[in-house]
């Protein structure tokens, strides 16, 4: 099963400084979330990301599991070179309830990383093969990819960011669930809205689409 899990807000430890270290920042940047990483000497590009403050680096060698009760984060991902001290975090977390992810040891991890396919941080598609392989969740992402490219289209994004735009005003005017789905998929399937989002007038298809739903009975 592959679930979306909400860190928005979450404090997640990353242990390491590495390449590794680094794939998995660049996983959790769009996810608003707290990202602390805990390493002796961190690369260049995690450098820079924590001069930009865009995440937090403690400078220090991680040889036990203190820093889990003092920081209490929601989520710790380890990726150093050492299996012992990987396996000691993974125990230590599962403790005290922490969700926990090892780079070198998925079977013993609470969820695996699949090769996301990412559309504008829209549409996220998840090649997935359970932790057997992470090296062919990959390449079967970077096929998938090219086919993708060519069913997935702008319009289908800007249909997206309306659809979001009507649904959380839909709450404030519409009083049955039932209803809201039946302006949402008329919305969905206007052909003005269609018209507008494909000649490029995305801002005049969200006007059109909220005067549906403000005149909708």
């Amino acid at each position: 099963m592959i679930v979306d899990l909400n860190l928005q807000n979450k404090k997640i430890i990353i242990v390491g400084g590495g390449g590794e270290a680094q794939k998995r920042i660049n996983s959790l940047l769009k996810q608003e979330c707290d990202i602390i990483i805990i390493a002796d000497s961190a690369n260049s590009h995690i450098t820079k990301l924590a001069k930009t403050k865009k995440i937090k680096i403690i400078k220090q060698k991680v040889s036990d599991t203190k820093f889990i009760s003092e920081l209490k984060p929601y989520l710790i991902i380890t990726t150093t070179n050492d299996k012992k001290i990987n396996q000691k975090i993974i125990n230590a977390a599962k403790k005290k309830g922490i969700i926990v992810y090892s780079s070198d040891n998925p079977e013993n991890s609470d969820f695996s990383n699949p090769a996301i396919i990412d559309f504008e941080n829209m549409i996220q598609i998840a090649i997935f093969t359970g932790g057997r392989s992470p090296m062919m969740s990959k390449k079967i992402k970077e096929k998938s990819e090219k086919v993708l490219k060519k069913i997935i289209t702008k319009e289908d994004i800007a249909q997206i960011k309306i659809q979001k735009i009507a649904r959380k005003l839909s709450r404030e005017i519409i009083p049955t669930q039932e209803q809201r789905r039946e302006c949402l998929r008329s919305i969905m399937s206007d052909n003005q809205v269609d018209q507008l989002i494909k000649d490029g007038q995305v801002k005049k298809a969200e006007k059109q689409a909220i005067a549906i739903l403000r005149n909708w009975k």
